[in-house]
């Protein structure tokens, strides 16, 4: 937890008052007191420091020993944290894997997350919980919180792949994406240091990465037909979640 974040309506005039994971993180790793600076922000907003000015104890976690508290601080947030640089069109893992991934997505910079349901997405994951806000958002909030910065993804659920990519919807969404990149490990020669250099050059770029089983052969022509170039990272065939991470670490800009 490199950024401690708050959500807008729990700072009160300049000051904001919390417990939980995030005061936990302060007494025992921090090992916060009285007068001590913490980096903080707002999500989606602004980020700076905060000064303790209080900690007022509570039982310890029962189940951890840990120490636990309500703490008091004082916010100043005057600074723009780093703007998202990409989107992720995915045709998500099983929940497991799913769950692994959000954290490291927000980690990465990614500004929207597009949930579509390829030809070989599993049909009962539109059944997962991992689909509600109030399970997928803490971990879209603790990969912001390791990253240090406030602006939260936003998760879109598209069941039908093709609709969604036929009807309109696809290109009013990202009409603004300047480079639209397909994971595609049988892109072989595609991979080169020059072709990799176009995908990373500047403005916002769109990825998109299929589920277990691959993208279909129509599927890949459709994302074509929509301005996706193919990108291999090489002849291993990567899982879902590896592949995400793989792909945004080599397009990231430095």
């Amino acid at each position: 937890m490199n950024r401690i974040l708050f959500e807008p309506d729990e700072i009160q005039g300049v000051r904001a008052v919390f417990d939980g994971v995030r005061a936990e993180h302060v007494i025992n790793v921090l090992h916060g007191e009285v007068g001590q600076v913490l980096r903080t922000g707002v999500v989606d907003g602004l980020v700076g420091e905060s000064v303790v000015e209080a900690i007022e104890p509570l039982p310890p976690d029962p189940a951890t020993g840990l120490l636990q508290g309500r703490v008091t601080v004082r916010c100043e947030h005057r600074d723009e944290p780093p703007a998202p640089w990409a989107d992720l069109l995915l045709a998500p893992p099983r929940p497991r894997a799913m769950k692994r991934l959000l954290p490291q997505i927000a980690q990465m910079g990614v500004g929207r997350i597009v949930l579509v349901g390829a030809q070989k997405t599993e049909k009962s994951f539109w059944g997962a919980q991992l689909l509600k806000e109030s399970v997928h958002r803490p971990l879209l909030l603790d990969g912001l919180m390791q990253a240090g910065t406030t602006a939260l993804p936003r998760m879109q659920i598209e069941r039908s792949f093709r609709r969604y990519m036929e009807g309109g919807r696809f290109e009013a969404d990202f009409a603004d994406s300047s480079r639209r990149v397909v994971a595609h490990p049988y892109a072989q020669g595609k991979e080169t240091p020059g072709r990799l250099a176009h995908c990373a050059g500047p403005g916002r770029v769109l990825v998109a990465v299929g589920p277990e089983g691959g993208w279909t052969d129509d599927e890949v022509a459709l994302l074509e037909s929509h301005g996706f170039e193919r990108l291999s990272l090489g002849p291993r065939i990567l899982r879902t979640d590896t592949a995400v991470v793989a792909l945004l670490a080599r397009l990231m800009p430095v």
